[in-house]
């Protein structure tokens, strides 16, 4: 192994063995990489959430001045329950150039790279900034990113580009739907099942406005532009759960649907919203409060995280295609936190290590090529900071 492939070996190692699944606090690891980079010279900001249990990392290397490149991961990871596991996910396994354990491409081992670099990186004459973001609750709806992002804008740091650096298996990524969540209680009024007409049966309401997004899903298949690159090429409604009722013979009074949506385009996000609540404003909640007045609908905002957007201009994906060598960039189906920068205003492309098809997954791995890849990239990218 080389020194930096050796490193980031050794500090993914440490990463792994912090638990971040989603659920539990991320404070440890961020203390961790709080202190390798500022031995290595950056100056270091820790965010805490309103719980104080997690906290976002953002760090920079070189000049205070506008622009430079952002480097982001997230720190959290998704359970192992239920999975089986042939090593144990907290512990990294090394087995025929494969390094196994829960985010190890998903994406610690792209922050573990980018953090050992950052000791070279303090040692050369930058003439912009590279900075670090390493957040929080990426898994469950880019929560910490949506933290961050108002963080930078209060501060004005502004940096022109920004690297997400999620397992492409170190292709270059241009583009992403959106993904939004949503949780709907529908609160009726319980009766006795033989007279239904005198209750408010909230499992056929919720069946009504689940009707009504399958109808919607329709109407975004037929918005899809012929140009669209992504597959399937129109923003996409999934509904995930629908549960409600106690009994038979129970009018059900309460009712939950989960649903997603992954918008291409804002405009069909903005169609959705815009449907589905004038459909429980004008049609379902009268229907329901002629015969109940406390009857409710109420919708709880998982997460709304932005698409990123291909761009015919992209000075990051620019810049990483000439490291890389790659002569396109590709969309994928899955989401990042790309959009929240983009909508700051960067230039914003997603190229890491690892192969997104290992995420999620029973015995996770990362390759030591892929990580020598990523590590290459880095190198060079720190020269052109130089230039």
């Amino acid at each position: 192994m080389t020194a930096h492939l050796d490193g980031t070996v050794a500090l993914l190692r440490r990463l792994v063995a912090y638990p971040t699944v989603s659920s539990d606090s991320n404070l440890d690891m961020i203390a961790d990489l709080a202190g390798v980079l500022e031995t290595a010279g950056a100056q270091v900001d820790v965010f805490q959430d309103r719980t104080a249990a997690k906290a976002n990392l953002f760090a920079t290397i070189g000049p205070d001045a506008p622009g430079g490149i952002l480097l982001s991961g997230h720190t959290d990871v998704v359970p192992v329950t239920d999975q089986d596991w042939a090593s144990d996910p907290f512990a990294l396994h090394e087995n025929d150039g494969q390094l196994f354990g829960r985010g190890t491409c998903d994406m610690k081992g792209f922050i573990a790279a980018a953090t050992v670099m950052a000791d070279d990186w303090a040692k050369l004459p930058l003439r912009r900034p590279i900075h670090f973001a390493f957040t929080y609750d990426e898994e469950v709806g880019c929560l910490g990113a949506r933290a961050l992002v108002p963080e930078l804008e209060k501060r004005g740091i502004k940096p022109a580009m920004a690297l997400i650096g999620e397992p492409t298996g170190m292709r270059l990524i241009e583009g992403h739907k959106g993904c939004c969540e949503y949780t709907v209680r529908f609160n009726g009024l319980e009766g006795h099942g033989s007279a239904p007409e005198r209750g408010v049966n909230a499992a056929e309401y919720a069946v009504r406005y689940v009707s009504r997004l399958i109808e919607l899903r329709g109407d975004l298949m037929l918005r899809a532009s012929r140009e669209s690159r992504f597959d399937p090429p129109w923003s996409t409604i999934n509904i995930g759960r629908i549960a409600g009722g106690v009994a038979h013979n129970v009018i059900a009074g309460k009712a939950e649907v989960d649903w997603e949506m992954r918008p291409v385009q804002d405009s069909d996000h903005a169609h959705v919203k815009d449907r589905i609540d004038a459909y429980v404003r004008d049609d379902l909640l009268p229907m329901m409060q002629a015969i109940c007045p406390d009857a409710a609908i109420d919708t709880e905002i998982i997460g709304e995280v932005a698409g990123l957007e291909p761009m015919d201009t992209n000075a990051a994906r620019d810049l990483i295609a000439g490291l890389i060598g790659a002569n396109g960039a590709d969309v994928v189906p899955f989401g990042t936190e790309a959009g929240l920068f983009q909508q700051m205003g960067m230039s914003v492309v997603v190229c890491g290590p690892g192969f997104i098809e290992q995420a999620h997954k029973p015995d996770e791995f990362v390759s030591v090529d892929q990580l020598q890849s990523c590590l290459d990239m880095l190198e060079r990218l720190g020269r052109t900071v130089v230039a």
